[in-house]
């Protein structure tokens, strides 16, 4: 199958020594993101509309910080601070209203500005950025898997996926193939997670062992980075030190 753009990505994520390539993937555009918003973007007017409108989430706002381009976060914090004012003094007086009457409970006062700021509180410029692409990538996986003999070998002698990722690629096959092909999909899926769940608790086990002073002198075989690893398949956190030696 001829290589197209968006199958790059996925391609070199399948490729690499990772425990779960949706997380390298969905970690990639993440840097790329922030990298975007950090650069000479946020300086123009439809990136600014944007971050000035809905914020970002407390996750991501903590990576921007750690970008260390101070100006250009105080910058885009500073207008989002204006328009969120603005909002505010336009939406708070008379904002309230009365929910539909219930036979049991009192009428409950919805307010405009909660409804305001819990939108806010949902809303991330980064995750949305993040997610778009996303999508994309994971309907390559699967025309992939269907259409490309290589790509599908990648797959099945992949190191397996997180619990969070395996779970999406499970319930998205239906989305993607007829009923006997995803009940072969899935077959095979819970073949690669299981085995690499295990193959990975079982260096932890060994990780574990090695605290114990009858193992001191044992070699650490595969276990030395079985925590940052575990952290990856339960928890979707791809350690840093996971991603330079995928890098290298």
């Amino acid at each position: 199958m001829k290589e197209k753009l968006y199958t790059i990505p996925v391609n070199d994520a399948f490729q690499a020594d990772s425990e779960c390539p949706i997380c390298l993937m969905k970690r990639t555009l993440e840097d790329n993101a922030i990298d975007f918003v950090m650069g000479p973007s946020y300086m123009e007017d439809d990136v600014r509309a944007e971050t000035d409108k809905i914020g970002f989430c407390g996750f991501h706002i903590e990576k921007l910080y750690k970008n260390q381009n101070r100006l250009g976060l105080a910058l885009m914090l500073k207008t989002h601070m204006d328009k969120t004012i603005k909002d505010i003094e336009k939406s708070a007086p008379g904002s309230s209203k009365l929910s539909s009457p219930s036979l049991f409970k009192r009428k409950a006062e919805i307010s405009g500005v909660k409804t305001y700021i819990d939108n806010l509180d949902h809303s991330c410029y980064i995750c949305d950025k993040i997610n778009n692409t996303f999508l994309r990538y994971i309907d390559t996986i699967f025309s992939l898997y269907q259409n490309d003999d290589q790509f599908r070998s990648k797959f099945i002698h992949s190191k397996g996926f997180c619990t969070s990722h395996y779970g999406l690629l499970h319930q998205e096959a239906s989305n993607h193939f007829n009923a006997d092909k995803t009940e072969e999909f899935r077959k095979t899926l819970d073949t690669i997670y299981l085995d690499n769940m295990k193959r990975v608790r079982d260096d932890l086990e060994w990780f574990i062992d090695k605290f114990d002073y009858r193992y001191v002198n044992e070699p650490w075989k595969n276990s030395k980075d079985a925590l940052q690893r575990s952290m990856v398949k339960t928890n979707s956190i791809l350690h840093e030190s996971l991603m330079s030696k995928q890098e290298g």
